[in-house]
């Protein structure tokens, strides 16, 4: 029977266990819920994340920690994203072939999406155990959210969930080296929110030096303004009947918050109010523009030249949100789509310039139309737009563009999350069957992770890299499509939204 592999980190000693005979091939170890930091209760709630302290012994690192993400009775997400109960919610997760070991392999960094407010790193899918077998560390972090996270609160650190990003990775270069990791060879990886990260982290200047490469998959960018939060603040305060300050909230359970927060940021309860909320306002509660950790927009950081030393592969799938507007495909079915982006408040020439690029989508409905448009607006156009601001700053590293076109045999759409279990190499693990069908391409999964694994280990994920010009972007697609595996204006349909 194998020991259990024990390793010392700066707080103290831990002890994981086991995934196979160790040492042999395809084994790992798995290190669950470290803390990065303490636990952000009491006097920390609303603080910046604090070092955890040193303990004495061997600490247990064998069971997921506790996550900002808390039950809801019935809740069913495409990802499945377990809620931990527990206070110590800020940790991290560590899967490796080499505990204790000086093998300085590649380090993977996930970080989850769920629009800043959900998510959980303790996801069956991101496990690591496909990137461990390819000799990559892995490692998935936690980090506060909602408006414990990011909302914006005076007198306390505003972004308190970017400063939770930022207090992980520089706990990565600390410690990764006992797990067998070389805190010089670093990807920074993350899906939906988790890609917004991504690309927040790359145009920040805290950031700069703690990861070395970077995958952003269907990025969904914060960037909120300091007004709509601070406005979102006084109405929440409202419906919880407390002043609008540190002190004030304090008072206040994490409960009673959650239980607010998602109607402060409501615009109204049909398909096309709730996509116009969504295009006018974007999200509730994510990374602010506060001055401080984040001085403008991502875009805007990334075209003045932050990050251009970092090699970057971005890319989403093709339908992120139509399977939310099937729904009311019979309502939308009796509005021309120009109509429909008419009552969504698009202008005129936006509108005809998007349609005329997007005629095969018209020919799907209308509700097919508004899901792209919205999906467009808020991932694809976000590519597009990062592609070309790194292009415009002439770094020196390389930006990658890519598409996710197979449509999910059970939803019907090359949907939002669908290439997350493909990027994992996880097709096996569960709930991958609701999404991706009861026989999801192997070849398909090898194509995606296989790009991961290429760009964490060489810096390099094997296709041309972007030229505004030209945008070459790989499409991944099931061979038998017969597209070429990469296109020319890969993103020419969503260039009206640029």
């Amino acid at each position: 029977m194998n020991p259990d592999p024990i390793v010392r980190i700066t707080a103290g000693q831990i002890r994981g266990f086991w995934r196979g005979p160790a040492g042999a091939p395809g084994s790992s170890a798995a290190f669950l819920g470290i803390p990065f930091a303490e636990a952000p209760v009491g006097a920390l709630r609303f603080a910046a994340p604090v070092p955890v302290a040193p303990w004495d012994g061997i600490r247990d690192a064998r069971e997921y920690g506790a996550t900002a993400k808390r039950a809801k009775p019935g809740e069913k997400t495409l990802i499945p994203e377990p809620a931990v109960p527990g206070e110590a919610t800020l940790n991290v997760n560590v899967f490796t072939p080499t505990p204790g070991g000086d093998a300085a392999l590649p380090v993977l960094v996930y970080i989850h999406g769920g629009g800043f407010t959900e998510g959980s790193p303790a996801s069956p899918w991101y496990d690591g155990k496909a990137f461990t077998r390819d000799g990559v560390v892995t490692v998935t972090i936690s980090y506060r959210l909602g408006f414990d996270g990011f909302g914006h609160i005076p007198g306390a650190p505003s972004n308190r969930g970017v400063r939770d990003w930022l207090a992980a990775l520089a706990w990565v270069q600390e410690n990764i080296a006992a797990f067998g990791g070389d805190p010089g060879h670093v990807t920074i990886a993350g899906q939906s929110a988790g890609g917004g990260a991504v690309l927040t982290l790359l145009g920040m200047p805290a950031a700069q030096g703690l990861f070395h490469a970077a995958w952003a998959l269907s990025p969904a960018l914060g960037d909120v303004s300091g007004e709509r939060a601070r406005t979102l603040t006084a109405k929440l305060a409202g419906l919880l009947g407390v002043d609008p300050s540190r002190d004030g909230f304090a008072g206040v359970t994490e409960a009673d918050i959650l239980a607010q927060q998602e109607s402060v940021g409501r615009t109204g309860q049909s398909p096309l109010d709730v996509a116009r909320g969504m295009l006018q306002d974007g999200l509730s509660f994510g990374p602010m523009i506060d001055g401080d950790l984040l001085a403008r927009p991502t875009i805007e950081a990334l075209r003045s030249g932050l990050g251009g030393d970092v090699p970057l592969v971005l890319g989403a799938t093709d339908d992120e949100f139509t399977m939310i507007t099937d729904g009311a495909a019979r309502v939308l079915g009796l509005v021309p789509p120009g109509v429909a982006l008419q009552q969504l408040d698009v202008p005129r020439e936006r509108r005809h310039a998007w349609l005329a690029a997007n005629a095969p989508q018209r020919r799907k409905g209308t509700a097919a139309v508004v899901g792209r448009y919205v999906g467009d607006v808020i991932f694809r156009s976000t590519v597009l737009r990062a592609a070309d601001a790194r292009a415009a700053a002439g770094g020196a590293a390389k930006t990658w563009a890519y598409r996710f076109t197979w449509p999910s045999p059970t939803i019907g759409w090359a949907c939002h999350c669908l290439d997350v279990p493909f990027w994992f190499d996880a097709l096996g693990a569960e709930a991958v069957g609701a999404i991706a069908g009861d026989a999801p391409s192997q070849a398909l999964a090898d194509a995606v992770h296989g790009a991961a694994v290429a760009l964490i280990r060489d810096g390099d994920p094997g296709w041309p890299a972007w030229d505004p010009a030209t945008q070459p972007t790989r499409v991944f697609d099931l061979p038998a499509d017969g597209r070429a595996p990469v296109v020319f204006d890969g993103y020419a349909s969503v260039r009206a939204l640029a």
